[in-house]
C-alpha cells in the first residue's frame, strides 16, 4: 500500500519521469564521436565478430557482447548501432534501482529519490552510452536483487526466485565480478537463516520472511538455474570459438586476468580499489582538442599545436563529485548506526539479565534497510583487496548503487525530520547532487569546454586525480 502522501498516480508519474530524463541523456548526441571510444574497440569489434562469424578470444563471457551485437544487427556497424542497446538498458537502471528501494522500506519518496540520484550519477551515464559491458552486469545483477526481494512478499515466490536465478547466471555471464551482487544477498540470507535458529528475528518481518527460504531453495534450486543459465549462455559463442573447450576457456580467461598486472606502467588510468570511495583516481574514455568547439572530432591526421586548439572534448568516466562523496559518507554513517545498534542489542542482553529495564528498539526498516545497504555494499567492495589485477573506477560501481541508496535513505529521513538544521542538510544534498550533474555535464557527454572550464572541472584539488 503505497502512502497517501504520494498516491498510485504520483508514483507512476515519478518513475515515468525519471526513465524518460534517463533516456534523453543516453540517447542524445549518442553518435557525436565517429570512432570506437576507449574499451569499444574490443567489446564492439567482439559484437560485429558473431555477426561476421570471426574467431575470436575474449576475457570476459560473452553475454555482453551478444547484446551488443543485436543492436548492431539491427542498425549497422556505427556509432548509433553499437551504442544504442547499452543506452536502452541502461535508461531502465534507475527504475530498477527505484523499485529495489521501494521493496526494501515500501517508502515511495525514498524509492523515487534513490532513482533520481541514480539519474544523476556521472559514471552511469557514461557507462551508458557507449558499447560496454558494465552496464550489463549492473542491470542484470540489480534484477537479481528486486526478483528476490519480490519474492518475499509475492505469491508468485517460486516464479520470482527463478527471474533471480537466472539473473545470476545472466550477471555471472557478463562479467564474473558481478557475483559480488549475489554474495550481499546470500550472505544477508545466510546471517537471517541463522538468527532465525537462535530465536532473535521475531520482530523483523522482512527478515524472517527471508529466513523461511530453505538452503535447499537458496543454494540447491537457485544455484542449479543460474549455473544452467550460465552454461547455456555460452553454447553460441563456443560454436563460433571451438578452439577451446568451456573448461580450457575459463582456464585460458583467468589466466587473462592473472596476467594482466597492476600499476601504471600497465594502464595510466589504473585506480585501487581503496581510492574509489573518494573518486581519488578517475578514467579518461576519451580527449580530443579543437579548434572551435563546433569542429567534428574525432581530427584525424597529425596533432595541432596546443595553442590553435583551444577547445577541447573530453568524456571522462567519473561519478557526481557532491554526490559521491556524500553518498561514502552516508554508507559510512549507516555502518556506525548498525554498530551503534548491535552494541545498545548487547548491552540490553546484558541489563535484561541484570533485571534493568531495556531501552526501545528502532522501528523494524530502520535496521532493516541500513543492514541490507551495508551488507551489499561491502560484499561489493572489500572482495577487491584480494585482485592483484589493474583495476578501474568502474569496478565500483555495483558498490557505489548501495552507498547511493544510502545517501537517498538519509536524505528522505531528513526531509521531515523535526530539526531544522537536519531538514536543511537534505535539502542541500538534493541542490549539490543536480549542481554537480550539471556542472560535469559537459564531461560527462563530451561537451566542448575551453582549457579554463576543463581545469575547473578536472584539476579541482592536487589529491584527486581525474586527469
Amino acid at each position: 500500500m503505497l502512502k497517501p502522501r504520494l498516491g498510485k498516480t504520483s508514483w507512476a508519474i515519478g518513475l515515468g519521469l525519471l526513465w524518460i530524463v534517463a533516456l534523453l541523456l543516453r540517447f542524445w548526441g549518442l553518435d557525436r564521436f565517429d570512432t570506437l571510444v576507449f574499451d569499444e574497440v574490443y567489446f564492439a569489434n567482439f559484437g560485429h565478430n558473431y555477426l561476421t562469424h570471426t574467431p575470436f578470444f575474449d576475457a570476459h563471457p560473452p553475454l555482453g557482447k551478444y547484446l551488443i551485437a543485436i543492436g548492431i544487427w539491427l542498425q549497422g556497424f556505427t556509432p548509433w548501432g553499437y551504442r544504442w542497446m547499452n543506452a536502452l538498458v541502461g535508461s531502465f537502471i534507475p527504475i530498477i534501482i527505484a523499485g529495489i528501494a521501494y521493496r526494501l522500506s515500501h517508502r515511495p519518496r525514498f524509492a523515487l529519490l534513490a532513482g533520481a540520484f541514480a539519474v544523476l550519477d556521472g559514471l552511469l551515464l557514461v557507462e551508458s552510452r557507449y558499447a560496454l559491458i558494465n552496464i550489463y552486469l549492473l542491470f542484470f545483477g540489480l534484477l537479481i536483487h528486486y526478483c528476490f526481494l519480490s519474492a518475499l512478499e509475492s505469491r508468485h515466490r517460486w516464479l520470482w526466485l527463478t527471474l533471480s536465478a537466472l539473473c545470476i547466471g545472466a550477471t555471472a555471464a557478463v562479467k564474473w565480478n558481478g557475483l559480488g551482487l549475489v554474495l550481499g544477498l546470500y550472505l544477508l540470507w545466510a546471517i537471517c537463516w541463522t538468527l532465525a535458529k537462535l530465536n532473535l528475528l521475531s520482530p523483523w518481518k522482512q527478515a524472517v520472511r527471508l529466513s523461511r527460504l530453505s538452503p535447499p531453495v537458496v543454494a540447491g534450486y537457485m544455484g542449479s538455474i543460474a549455473l544452467i543459465c550460465y552454461g547455456l549462455i555460452w553454447i553460441p559463442h563456443l560454436r563460433q570459438n571451438p578452439d577451446y573447450n568451456f573448461w580450457q576457456l575459463h582456464y585460458e580467461m583467468l589466466t587473462y586476468h592473472h596476467r594482466v598486472g597492476s600499476g601504471p606502467d600497465v594502464h595510466p588510468y589504473c585506480a585501487p580499489w581503496y581510492t574509489w570511495p573518494l573518486m581519488q583516481r578517475s578514467l579518461s574514455y576519451f580527449y580530443q582538442r579543437a579548434t572551435s568547439p563546433t569542429a567534428r572530432v574525432p581530427i584525424y591526421g597529425p596533432p595541432l599545436p596546443e595553442e590553435s586548439t583551444p577547445w577541447i572534448f573530453d568524456v571522462h568516466g567519473m561519478g557526481n563529485p557532491p554526490l559521491w562523496w556524500a553518498s561514502t559518507l552516508a554508507i559510512l554513517f549507516l555502518l556506525g548506526q548498525l554498530l551503534y545498534w548491535g552494541y545498545r542489542r548487547i548491552m540490553t542482553d546484558l541489563g535484561a539479565k541484570a533485571g534493568t529495564e531495556a531501552p526501545s528498539e528502532p522501528a523494524e526498516t530502520t535496521l532493516w534497510v541500513p543492514l541490507y545497504l551495508c551488507i551489499n555494499y561491502t560484499t561489493n567492495l572489500l572482495p577487491w583487496i584480494l585482485v592483484s589485477r589493474c583495476t578501474f573506477i568502474y569496478h565500483y560501481m555495483p558498490a557505489a548503487t548501495f552507498s547511493s541508496l544510502a545517501a537517498a535513505w538519509i536524505t528522505d529521513g531528513y526531509l521531515d525530520h523535526p530539526n531544522r538544521v537536519l531538514r536543511i542538510i537534505a535539502m542541500m544534498m538534493l541542490s549539490l547532487a543536480v549542481f554537480g550533474f550539471l556542472f560535469w555535464l559537459p564531461i560527462y557527454l563530451g561537451l566542448p569546454l575551453s582549457q579554463a572550464d576543463w581545469n575547473l572541472r578536472l584539476r579541482l584539488h592536487p589529491w584527486l586525480s581525474w586527469v
